[in-house]
């Protein structure tokens, strides 16, 4: 650790604030008569709060004392399924009257410090990795109350921490301008992409006259199908293609001796227009089990729960590994190519497919899903075998356009955040702002800060105390 400027000293966060975790949810909680809003890890972005989707629970009113937001609280992510998640903080500014917080979340209430600069402070330590590198658990990472009580915090002198946020606020607001219309870039082109693809896989690049759209009702929700070229035809998935679903995990038989471990796709893994091949686990199964579900050159992979927007996200497999399968979550569409080239498919189900699978998915209380019965009903613009691969160069020359634009601004977006650490990392060494002699040195407000807490004894004498009834109180009682 470098040397402190003067005045400043390095000290555990609890030394500065109250650290609390939040109320744990508990189906008894879920009505009551005591309901109260209240912020759980989802309402915690990298830039503030997200407050669109905010639930309740029941709190009494002891518990809403303990657990109550006040203005100025900064509340940090304590669990994540992503490491680089946790520790995500942001400012509380009374949002929302009388709201309390979960336990994926962290309370700091700062004590003598300027809570802007606590917020920055720790939001550093997020971007950073220090808290990520810090957390435990497998599958959902923790950061833990203690350990973030217990974390080493930088102070400076109080002027200097006013004079360093109005610095740095004004910076970063420069720096959030830009990577706004970095963002709205990426934005856009992301839509250019959907729309040349969902344009081209129903025939709006060719030049042949169109006619209604007609194919067989399903019982099933198509809504409007656009017109296609008169020598286009309308399908369902399920009769060009072989759809099937992929392996459960079954933890019992993990150690059989039986079964042969090979690499799995999981949802995370199919994204929309890509494959994420970072981070594939492995998994045990049996042997007949594999042989059915390995994957093989121009399968679709389309996802079949997560988030409502995302049914249906899918791409190509290119033998990118070899004897990969899929997870029960994943499906293999194994199209018959003399019909249908698989990236008009996955084109086609990344667009009109998505819109499709919303309004036919099924949702349940955290995650929306469809089946496999009606991903098969799915509508497919089949064109003329002797077009589609000039058809699909076409397309991939469009995209090209777009993605030139799309990486520019993602490589812009990157500088951006490495110029933000640095900022930070400037900040928060002592080199952003002068030092002031004259300024009263943080060793002073720790000793007010040290001051402000009751010490456990004393605490525990006024509760006594309190339980006592006076003895004249108890002779009157007795009289």
């Amino acid at each position: 650790m470098s040397e402190l400027p003067p005045g400043w000293l390095r000290a555990p966060l609890a030394d500065f604030a109250e650290v609390r975790l939040g109320r744990q949810r508990s189906p008894k909680n879920h009505t009551g008569t005591n309901m109260r809003p209240y912020l759980r890890a989802a309402n915690v972005g990298w830039h503030g709060l997200l407050l669109d989707d905010v639930k309740t629970m029941h709190f009494t009113d002891d518990e809403a004392e303990v657990y109550r937001l006040r203005r100025g609280d900064i509340v940090v992510g304590e669990a994540s399924g992503s490491a680089g998640e946790v520790g995500k903080p942001a400012l509380w500014n009374d949002e929302i009257e009388d709201c309390c917080l979960q336990n994926t979340l962290i309370r700091v209430r700062a004590r003598r410090v300027e809570p802007r600069y606590l917020l920055h402070y720790l939001r550093y330590e997020a971007l950073r990795g220090a808290f990520a590198a810090d957390a435990r658990g497998v599958g959902i990472h923790h950061l833990g109350a203690t350990r973030l009580a217990r974390w080493p915090i930088s102070i400076p002198p109080l002027a200097e921490q006013h004079r360093l946020v109005a610095e740095l606020e004004d910076r970063l607001s420069q720096l959030d301008a830009v990577a706004s219309s970095l963002n709205t870039v990426v934005a856009r082109m992301s839509r250019l992409r959907t729309r040349i693809t969902d344009f081209a896989t129903t025939g709006g690049l060719a030049p042949a006259q169109r006619a209604a759209a007609h194919l067989a009702p399903a019982g099933i929700d198509d809504g409007e199908l656009p017109p296609l070229p008169r020598n286009w035809r309308w399908a369902r998935l399920g009769q060009i293609a072989a759809v099937v679903g992929g392996v459960t995990k079954d933890t019992k038989k993990q150690n059989d001796p039986s079964y042969v471990e090979v690499p799995y796709l999981r949802v995370a893994n199919v994204q929309r227009g890509r494959l994420e091949l970072s981070d594939v686990s492995t998994i045990k199964v049996a042997p007949a089990k594999a042989d059915q579900l390995y994957l093989k050159h121009g399968d679709v992979l389309l996802n079949e729960g997560g988030d409502r927007d995302k049914l249906g996200r899918g791409w190509i497999w290119e033998e990118q590994i070899p004897q990969c399968i899929h997870q029960n979550h994943v499906f293999r569409a194994r199209v018959d190519q003399e019909v249908l080239h698989p990236k008009l498919l996955a084109w086609h189900a990344n667009g009109f497919g998505q819109r499709w699978c919303e309004r036919n998915g099924k949702q349940s209380v955290n995650l929306a899903s469809i089946s496999l019965s009606k991903i098969r009903m799915l509508p497919v613009a089949i064109p003329p075998q002797d077009v589609q691969q000039q058809l699909v160069s076409e397309i991939e020359e469009r995209l090209k356009m777009a993605d030139v634009v799309h990486s520019s601004a993602t490589a812009g977006l990157e500088r951006l955040a490495a110029i933000r650490k640095a900022l930070l990392r400037t900040a928060f060494s002592g080199r952003l702002v002068p030092q002031v002699p004259e300024d009263e040195p943080a060793s002073v407000l720790l000793e007010a800060a040290r001051a402000d807490v009751p010490t456990p004894l004393a605490g525990a004498r006024k509760r006594v105390a309190s339980r006592r009834t006076p003895k004249k109180e108890v002779q009157e009682t007795l009289l």
